[in-house]
């Protein structure tokens, strides 16, 4: 399987940090002060204060001007239709050169290809519900969340408890949603409730998807999830009290709302792993300068085995990684059947982040645990990612599964 990334890739993601560089970077030096301190960027509550909001949006906006925040959508939602080989090289660049925590850069230049943006979902709205709401998604004006995971139901879904009712041409909804990325600011949200207990209780299916206004009567985010030690929080609780969502709201087939929630995960789960290659290099990066200037015992501490070992093991384990993410993204964009193999890539890259910035850390010694040098925050992220999107036991349940069935080429 051929990965080579082809040349207008190459080009798109030197425009991608270039518009960084150029726009986002010099935003960021301004407002540094409001968006390098939780205490100042989030609220008593753990909200984002409406000026960094407001920033956000901009760059958000400015982005999708320039053709970078729609780059991976589905054209016929106005997307520049970007396949899987181009995500992994730009997301990968993208981290690589400007690291962990970037208020202005992470899901504002690029977002989440599968829960944000022109998320594939949406190729399943109504033509008019598509017409009203897609553009102003498409602008970045406005975002998304995906409301699927609950208190009950994470990597089990088909345990949600969330009910809709139909009451003539609308349905009524009442649950609650947990873990739900953006809940706290996103404009729209993709919700999922049970349609048809029967059929969910035999695991069959009976889950419907809607596209619901969060400004509507009956839909809440009542609080962030503060995690790891951060102050505040992009994730929500939502509850959904009596909220009445129009027939011609549902997305897609009625009941039929499961094979959505899967759809585009691929994608997701790729450019999930290429982020964490593009962590650990910069991770990389940061552990070799320090090797090669930080002195002890009279030579600099890149001449010490033990630490040699540990940046070799660094590259060993962020080539092995790239190499997978490039195959698996090849076979995805193929539109070969590659379940087995974004599970493998999923696990193996998100428990790879989490050694690299372990390493990078010890190699800096006390100053690897200083906010300054943002390692911590690749560590803690890479703590993050080994749950959602299917957690690194799930990935390992899928694997086994396939492998049992007769999926055993490698």
């Amino acid at each position: 399987m051929d990965f080579t990334v082809p040349d207008d890739a190459k080009e798109t993601a030197q425009a991608v940090l270039s518009f960084v560089e150029r726009y986002v970077e010099p935003i960021e030096r301004e407002y540094a002060d409001l968006l390098q301190d939780e205490r100042k960027s989030h609220d008593e509550r753990g909200l984002l204060q409406p000026e960094v909001l407001k920033l956000k949006k901009q760059v958000r906006m400015a982005s999708a001007e320039a053709g970078f925040y729609t780059m991976f959508g589905d054209e016929s939602l106005g997307g520049g239709g970007l396949g899987e080989v181009a995500l992994v090289h730009i997301q990968e660049e993208l981290n690589r050169a400007w690291g962990p925590r970037r208020t202005l850069v992470h899901e504002n230049v690029v977002p989440s290809v599968f829960t944000n943006g022109l998320s594939p979902i949406l190729t399943e709205l109504r033509p008019a519900v598509r017409e009203a709401h897609v553009p102003g998604i498409a602008s970045g004006e406005k975002t998304l969340c995906f409301g699927l995971s609950e208190p009950g139901a994470g990597s089990d879904v088909q345990r949600i408890r969330t009910r809709a009712v139909r009451d003539g041409d609308e349905w009524v909804i009442n649950g609650s949603k947990q873990w739900i990325t953006n809940a706290p600011y996103a404009d729209y949200c993709i919700l999922f409730a049970v349609t048809d207990p029967e059929a969910n209780a035999a695991r069959r299916g009976g889950i419907t998807a809607f596209f619901v206004d969060t400004s509507s009567d009956g839909f809440e985010c009542t609080s962030t999830i503060p995690i790891l030690g951060n102050i505040g929080s992009h994730i929500g609780i939502v509850s959904v009290d009596d909220l009445r969502v129009p027939d011609e709201h549902v997305i897609g087939t009625v009941h039929k709302g499961l094979a959505l929630a899967l759809l585009g995960i691929s994608k997701g789960r790729l450019s999930m792993s290429a982020m964490c290659v593009g962590l650990a290099r910069w991770s990389l990066e940061k552990a070799l300068d320090y090797a090669r200037q930080r002195e002890t015992f009279d030579s600099v501490i890149g001449d010490h085995q033990a630490i040699q070992i540990k940046l070799a093991e660094m590259a060993m384990d962020i080539y092995a990684a790239k190499s997978v993410v490039g195959r698996t993204a090849a076979l995805v964009e193929s539109k070969q059947r590659a379940i087995k193999e974004t599970s493998i890539t999923k696990a193996l890259c998100t428990e790879m982040l989490g050694r690299v910035a372990d390493a990078a850390m010890q190699v800096h010694g006390a100053m690897g645990l200083t906010n300054e040098l943002r390692l911590q925050d690749v560590w803690r992220h890479a703590r993050t990612l080994r749950i959602p999107d299917g957690t690194s036991e799930i990935q390992r349940r899928t694997i086994a599964g396939r492998l049992l069935a007769g999926d055993s080429d490698l």
